[in-house]
């Protein structure tokens, strides 16, 4: 049996919050939520299964999105997940609707039987959150956000008591969506503020373990030295491609698991994240594979030795850098990757070494590069 799948506009919050409660009951359609800023997948389809209740867009790491197909069962099974962990609480909505973290936190207000206040779009500056933490009338409050939003308010909040105040009021601030910085973790810490850090993506309805440990019946495995997840929050599948399908969710003894793109281990019972399998980052909150970035910048003239890696950035969490030998513009780089690859791609800074790091074999020692990038030299 299908139902129907409603594209919702982001630019009323309410308005995504009434769509999202009829999906989860039943009683309407399905619902794809998407604002100015997401890429459109323009051949969405107008019906789903009839268990789907959300479908999430994002931008996966090829450069051709992935529609996200979720139950009712997993989205209200994350916010159960969630509520175990933290607390029956007020949401205070800060990330946008269309992004997974910014759905749940509807489905956990649903869940709850609150009313989620929205941080008014547009930058994330103390004026709008105190507006908002001001129309909030639950003693017990959280939100969630992205590392770049939270550096931003920890800035602000290292400069103004008050929106210090307002956000160590809070009883648990979530930070997912990419690698948080531990200077940036101790600097909010410090501030008094409770903060956890979530992991977790799409196709696990959001966050499924918390400062590295597994919430509500999700499970972590390391299998091969990659992470999976289990448990009732997985997505169904990725809408029209059942490749993409197959090759990210796997069975195993009659359980189901999501094969992320993560390597880490699980120390003492506690999951440590150590990278990427597929040399894939998350800036800004958006995936970028440092290949497609590496083989633009190799098809530029006397850039054929060039090596992309990770770089850290205060803001945007892991930025690519170009390695060389030469000393190429980086507005023209930056611009010609932007052109052929989406604009969180484009590379942040450029270093130029005398040669590069090579292994036995010839080619180029990434980890000896990536080690040059974070000393600065």
């Amino acid at each position: 049996m299908t139902r129907a799948l409603a594209v919702v506009d982001t630019a009323d919050p309410f308005a995504c919050l009434a769509a999202l409660r009829e999906a989860l009951s039943g009683d309407g359609p399905a619902v794809l939520f998407r604002g100015g800023g997401v890429n459109p997948v323009h051949t969405a389809p107008l019906e789903v299964e009839k268990r789907v209740a959300l479908v999430v867009e994002t931008s996966g790491t090829t450069g051709r999105p992935k529609r996200v197909a979720l139950s009712a069962d997993a989205v209200l099974a994350s916010a159960a997940a969630t509520e175990s962990a933290v607390g029956r609480a007020q949401w205070l909505l800060a990330l946008p609707v269309q992004y997974i973290a910014g759905s749940n936190v509807l489905a956990r207000s649903l869940s709850a039987g609150t009313t989620p206040i929205a941080v008014p779009p547009g930058r994330l500056t103390s004026e709008r959150v105190l507006g908002a933490v001001a129309a909030m009338d639950d003693p017990v409050r959280c939100t969630a956000l992205v590392p770049a939003q939270l550096g931003r308010l920890v800035d602000e909040a290292e400069a103004d008591d008050d929106v210090r105040r307002a956000l160590a009021g809070f009883t648990r601030i979530l930070v997912g969506g990419q690698a948080t910085p531990a200077a940036l973790i101790a600097r909010a810490t410090a501030l008094g503020w409770n903060l956890t850090r979530t992991y977790g993506s799409s196709e696990t309805c959001g966050g499924v373990v918390y400062d590295g440990v597994a919430i509500g019946q999700a499970e972590v495995r390391i299998v091969d030295g990659q992470v999976e997840l289990g448990g009732p929050t997985l997505a169904e599948y990725y809408l029209d491609d059942p490749e993409r399908t197959a090759a990210a969710f796997v069975e195993h003894d009659g359980a189901r698991w999501y094969r992320t793109d993560d390597a880490g281990e699980i120390v003492d019972g506690v999951l440590r994240v150590t990278g990427r399998v597929d040399h894939t980052i998350v800036t800004g909150g958006l995936k970028v594979r440092l290949s497609d970035v590496e083989r633009i910048v190799r098809e530029q003239p006397g850039l054929g030795d060039a090596v992309v890696v990770a770089g850290h950035h205060p803001e945007w969490g892991e930025v690519p850098v170009v390695v060389t030998t030469a000393r190429p513009s980086l507005d023209e780089l930056r611009r010609t990757v932007g052109a052929a690859l989406a604009p969180e791609a484009r590379p942040d800074r450029i270093m130029t070494v005398d040669a590069l790091p090579l292994l036995p074999s010839g080619k180029p020692d990434r980890l000896a590069i990536a080690q040059r990038v974070t000393a600065g030299h």
